[in-house]
């Protein structure tokens, strides 16, 4: 998956409502009567997206806690004062591989919003066991990442570069994605647009 959105810190879609932090609780996903930590949680939705079909390399789980090497959320942090997560995952079964998200920040604990996602991506997939494909996409529909959807994305953060990158480093990342997004090499068309306007503007920053 492109590196444009990144698993630290946590990337909020666009346009999706936070929990006021008065709001926040505590939630109970025991697991052999313990609090689950955030490697169980993110195992259960690895799990859920996997028999979606979801290829590993095509999901990002992203939070406000620090990565392991393998660039998961890694456990045994104390929990940040934002614990809410979102998952982005490209959606192989429909036309031009659009993106996913689901984000939960309902809880005070990131492990809680991770089982969270996974429990209703598993309550989704029970939906089409039952007969529902047609109810099942179009929920799907209403978890499209829309990026920049009720905001403006920086350049950087498309080109996945810091925002004091040189211009090499600028025009390597651009040539990186444009090759990988082009439509004539099966690309979506709208995110190659979207990757041209961030080169454009970080030429002229």
């Amino acid at each position: 998956m492109s590196t444009t959105i990144p698993a630290f810190p946590l990337q909020w879609p666009a346009g999706w409502k936070r929990t006021p932090l008065s709001s926040r609780t505590r939630a109970r996903f025991s697991q052999s009567n313990s609090d689950l930590t955030v490697a169980q949680a993110t195992r259960r939705v690895i799990g859920e997206l996997r028999r979606m079909g979801v290829h590993d390399y095509d999901l990002i789980i992203s939070s406000n806690l620090e990565l392991r090497l393998d660039g998961l959320p890694r456990s045994g942090q104390r929990d940040p004062e934002d614990p809410g997560v979102a998952v982005y995952w490209r959606d192989n079964t429909q036309d031009g591989w659009p993106m996913r998200c689901m984000a939960v920040d309902r809880y005070d604990r990131v492990a809680d919003n991770l089982a969270a996602v996974a429990a209703t991506l598993d309550a989704m997939r029970a939906i089409e066991r039952h007969g529902g494909a047609e109810v099942l996409n179009r929920a799907f529909t209403g978890f499209t990442a829309l990026p920049g959807a009720g905001g403006t994305e920086h350049w950087s953060d498309v080109l996945g570069v810091d925002e004091r990158a040189t211009r090499e480093e600028i025009d390597a990342a651009y040539r990186r994605l444009r090759s990988l997004h082009h439509p004539d090499r099966g690309g979506d068309a709208d995110e190659f647009h979207r990757i041209t306007k961030a080169y454009e503007e970080a030429c002229s920053a």
